[in-house]
């Protein structure tokens, strides 16, 4: 009797969990789906009476939104890119090599998880006048680079542990540099870390607002998530549009993790039996 009691406790839990996770998404897109006299119609409609496709239409109406999309692509894919190979090779190096000054920067990078992010404003704005980077993809790209190398890197470092040195040295008494063993024997073992760190690193840039909104002020240069704000007016907030594009913005991060959801569950997985 207090088995079933505890497994229906436990249905009931995880039942109202799920709904508490799904309802927020299933709201956004229905409301996305809805005419506006729908929108704000009393009593609430959890179901609308006719659906329209009016709100994405509209978005490409009265904003840049392909631009937007544009600029959220390009700089989330490039400060990807560029941590993952940072990160790689510090992983490595971390990994495979005990060196005077080795723990104090593992602690480094720990601490650096600790510390909010909004400490730094003041110096990057400063130095990004400085640099005259001010309204330009490239700071962003600098910034979000800067910011995920060292969780990327621990990340890495975890995978590069689990796998023994003596696959590489085997690797290297058939006549491999070091460096050939790296790419061609140790990186195709360590695909699902380094696609799990390239997705966490994409969608961590893709996402972020706050730095994105400091930084650039060109309508032609803003990302996806500063877009948003436009569609907050004086007196009132477009969430027909708002929705339409939160969902747009959305599809490419749902995308990824469908492909790539073996990749990530056994990399996150295996990262963090060791580090």
């Amino acid at each position: 009797m207090k088995q079933r009691l505890l497994s229906l406790f436990r249905f009931v839990y995880l039942s109202l969990y799920l709904i508490a996770m799904v309802f927020p998404l299933y709201w956004i897109v229905i409301t996305s789906l809805k005419p506006q006299k729908d929108i704000f119609s009393y009593p609430i409609k959890y179901w609308p009476t006719t659906f329209t496709l009016d709100n994405f239409i509209n978005i490409f109406k009265i904003s840049k939104f392909h631009i937007y999309i544009g600029n959220s692509f390009l700089i989330a894919i490039s400060a990807a890119l560029i941590v993952l190979v940072i990160a790689v090779l510090s992983a490595y190096v971390l990994a495979r090599f005990t060196f005077r000054g080795h723990r104090q920067i593992m602690l480094a990078f720990f601490v650096t998880q600790m510390l909010p992010g909004f400490i730094a404003l003041a110096p990057l704005y400063l130095m990004m006048s400085q640099m005259d980077l001010l309204n330009h993809r490239i700071a962003l790209v600098l910034m979000y680079t800067v910011g995920l190398i060292p969780f990327s890197t621990i990340m890495l470092r975890g995978f590069f542990q689990r796998i023994p040195g003596s696959l590489e040295e085997a690797a290297m008494i058939d006549g491999c540099s070091r460096w050939s063993a790296l790419i061609r024997i140790i990186i195709p073992v360590m695909l699902p870390g380094i696609a799990s760190t390239f997705i966490f690193a994409f969608v961590q840039n893709w996402n972020e607002l706050f730095l994105a909104a400091l930084f650039i002020d060109n309508d032609s240069l803003k990302t996806i998530p500063v877009a948003m704000n436009s569609f907050i007016l004086k007196f009132d907030v477009d969430w027909g549009s708002m929705s339409a594009g939160v969902v747009l913005s959305i599809i490419p991060t749902i995308l990824i993790f469908a492909f790539a959801q073996r990749f990530i569950v056994e990399g996150l997985t295996q990262g963090a039996e060791k580090g």
